[in-house]
């Protein structure tokens, strides 16, 4: 056994985080002899531990698993009385030691909530952040696009071991991750299920592996809460996106403001924040901002008259299809049929809810 294996053998008992780890290693000299002193050899279910099978398991599903032993173990972790004792990493393991920002969120976001995390990861991703996130439904899922959007890395940190990835929805979008130079990235060994314990552990480590965190909407007693509160703790610059004094999901938020952390409204906000920890000539502009030109001015769409009566309702916040009908007068399966062929067009987005919205603005 080596001290890579000795690492992940002690991750497999769930009992032993690095704070413990640290102290019996005092006590036996290194790792390895701390595994071979430590009495409590079982696994989380009770079943003896097979750090070997574990590493057979990361060799047939195409993942690296990266410990304090290795050198691309992220150093921001490190620096962390308590960090992962593995990680289990599809992708760039590389990517977690670059520069990044955590943006985080409440899964029941509003479209205001979405269009905010789509566009500050954007605009952050385009010059040169890696955009950390916990790869959950709602602004965390919005933020993993907009970076993917400007051809940048982002990194997503789940709360299950990867073969049970969790959220199921989001299983394209970590492929589509993966596939365009990120990483997904769990702490968690094959076959752990996500759960009360899981979460906060990962928001923990979404905070670490961040310069700063972004928090946009979050109501109170939430995930993000915990993470801007991980993040505070760690020194990391804890910032925060404004929204309406009356919407529960945005009571988080404008608690952190309120408490001292920093409003920001946009990428440049955020970047100006964080560029005395990262200054930009550390950070590579993505693909996308490297070949953009200006744009000419595009034509003005046309629409036919009934396309007409439906654009004039649809504002950024999305209408409800009921509400469309009432205001149009034209029967529910026409004005189906019309939203459905203005998204076609790229002209209106829809939204849970049977909502209909009109698109991001560039």
């Amino acid at each position: 056994m080596d001290e890579r294996e000795a690492y992940v053998a002690f991750n497999l008992t769930d009992r032993v985080g690095s704070v413990t780890l640290a102290g019996l290693v005092e006590s036996a000299g290194s790792v390895v002899a701390a595994w071979e002193a430590y009495p409590q050899k079982v696994s989380r279910s009770g079943d003896d531990i097979d750090w070997k099978r574990e590493f057979a398991l990361a060799k047939r599903y195409g993942i690296e698993i990266v410990t304090p032993a290795d050198p691309c173990y992220p150093p921001c972790l490190l620096e962390q009385p308590s960090h992962p004792l593995a990680l289990y990493v599809k992708g760039d393991a590389s990517i977690l030691s670059s520069p990044s920002v955590a943006i985080v969120g409440t899964r029941r976001a509003t479209a205001y909530g979405l269009d905010q995390s789509f566009k500050i990861a954007r605009g952050l991703a385009e010059n040169g952040w890696t955009i950390v996130s916990g790869l959950a439904l709602g602004v965390d899922a919005e933020a993993h696009r907009g970076a993917l959007a400007a051809e940048g890395k982002t990194v997503g940190v789940i709360g299950s071991g990867l073969d049970e990835f969790y959220p199921e929805e989001n299983r394209s979008l970590a492929r589509d991750i993966v596939a365009n130079g990120g990483a997904v990235v769990s702490e968690f060994p094959f076959g752990r299920y996500p759960d009360t314990q899981t979460f906060p552990q990962r928001n923990h480590t979404v905070a670490a592996l961040a310069k700063g965190v972004v928090a946009i909407e979050a109501p109170f007693k939430s995930g993000t809460l915990i993470t801007t509160s991980c993040a505070a703790d760690m020194g990391r610059v804890v910032m925060a996106v404004p929204g309406r004094v009356d919407s529960r999901s945005s009571a988080g938020c404008l608690a952190l403001i309120r408490d001292g952390a920093r409003l920001v409204r946009s990428a440049a906000d955020v970047e100006e924040e964080l560029s005395p920890l990262v200054p930009a000539e550390k950070r590579k502009p993505s693909k996308a901002k490297v070949k953009a030109s200006p744009a000419s001015p595009a034509p003005a769409p046309k629409y036919s008259v009934e396309e007409a009566m439906i654009m004039r309702e649809v504002d950024a916040e999305g209408v409800h299809m009921d509400i469309l009908v009432r205001r149009t007068g034209l029967p529910v399966e026409k004005v189906n049929a019309l939203c459905m062929a203005l998204r076609l067009k790229g002209r209106v987005r829809f939204f849970p809810g049977n909502r209909v919205a009109l698109p991001r603005a560039p």
